[in-house]
């Protein structure tokens, strides 16, 4: 990174997190002015409505950083880069209001739009380039843009955890890029780790706010776009496929969880429910703030270890990651036994041996799951 370049990431970080900061308490005040709340019921942990729009600040953050970088570097294949990642990113971004706002809309719809970003990601040439059949890459790069979407889309299930992990992966995406000389990549990093940042203020635990799905469909898929815009000078192509696996590794782990654990106990993946593994944590005795810490101990040790990655050989490469899915697989098998299921065997067989002793006991706070 030369001293000429740290200005622009701090201004970039600094410009959307502004943003965002600003917006989002007007945001929360018209929210609750027209009443559009998110009310509980059996798939979420909170006791009261909480006031939606909050990803419009986050959206806003973003595109105000885009606009600035578009003006002050009038390069057409700038601004066009620049164009088509906000374009379509308000696409989803717009999608996902509709959905917070009327709720209902179709699975199938989501996906096709979903699928639509990708193959427009993969069009203007920002897919994934495996050296090998155009089938192979644009396969790849749907997979990617639509999986890492609905992951923090998913992710988003408690108090501060999508906008801070997200604001960490940026941040992360930021510092590789910048290492390898990717100037406009190592922006958007910072641009989203900013207006995730600026949001987050008023999301911890507790939230007086929340994204919904037009934040958290909008930061996905920025994320992945960047993951396949990020390009490793001098690292061996099969390590570097894994590093922006391991920068949003914690959204990638949860979707893997979640997904294996609704099939596994007879529940369709599209179903919500309280299932993940922030909710898992909560069940075994760690209150909701730790938790959200916890996930986000665990994504800046991933980036951190990312980083390294990015600069290994590909014996000690492959070491590094086979270390890191060994202990991923381990940590997958230890939370998948946390019994959040009404039909789960250990479920049964744990409250079998406590209800005769504590009569009261009926499940951990926020531990159930109804999907």
């Amino acid at each position: 990174m030369t001293d000429l370049q740290w200005p622009a990431y701090v201004a970039a970080f600094a410009g959307s997190l502004a943003v965002a900061w600003i917006l989002t308490p007007l945001l929360l005040r018209i929210a609750v002015a027209r009443q559009v709340m998110d009310v509980p019921d059996s798939r979420k942990a909170q006791t009261s409505p909480v006031p939606y729009l909050g990803g419009l600040a986050i959206v806003a953050g973003f595109s105000a950083m885009c606009l600035a970088a578009a003006a002050l570097n009038r390069a057409t294949s700038v601004v066009l880069e620049l164009g088509i990642l906000l374009g379509v990113g308000l696409v989803l971004a717009v999608m996902g209001l509709v959905d917070d706002l009327r709720g209902g809309l179709s699975p199938i719809l989501r996906l096709v739009v979903e699928i639509g970003a990708g193959v427009t990601v993969f069009a203007s040439g920002s897919g994934a380039d495996l050296q090998g059949p155009a089938a192979l890459d644009l396969a790849v790069t749907l997979l990617w843009v639509v999986g890492i979407t609905n992951a923090f889309n998913l992710l988003d299930n408690m108090d501060g955890l999508s906008a801070g992990v997200a604001a960490l992966a940026g941040a992360a995406f930021a510092l590789i890029a910048g290492l390898n000389g990717q100037f406009l990549v190592a922006a958007l990093a910072a641009g989203v780790a900013g207006c995730a940042s600026g949001f987050l203020r008023h999301n911890f635990h507790p939230a007086k706010i929340y994204m919904g799905d037009a934040g958290s469909l909008f930061l996905g898929y920025l994320l992945a776009v960047i993951g396949l815009k990020l390009t490793l000078t001098g690292t061996p192509s099969v390590v570097a496929l894994f590093v922006p696996l391991l920068v949003l590794g914690v959204p990638v782990f949860d979707t893997t969880l979640v997904t294996w654990q609704r099939l596994r106990h007879g529940r369709s993946p599209m179903q919500g429910g309280r299932g993940h593994t922030s909710h898992r944590l909560v069940w075994v005795g760690i209150p909701v703030p730790v938790s959200v810490c916890l996930l986000y101990a665990t994504t800046v040790a991933l980036g951190w270890l990312a980083v390294l990655l990015a600069r290994q050989d590909v014996a000690s490469g492959l070491l590094l990651v086979g270390f890191v899915l060994t202990a991923g697989a381990f940590l997958l098998g230890l939370l998948a036994a946390v019994p959040v299921y009404d039909n789960s065997r250990q479920r049964r067989a744990m409250l079998q041996v406590v209800r005769p002793h504590e009569p009261e006991f009926d499940e951990p706070p926020g531990a159930s799951a109804a999907g």
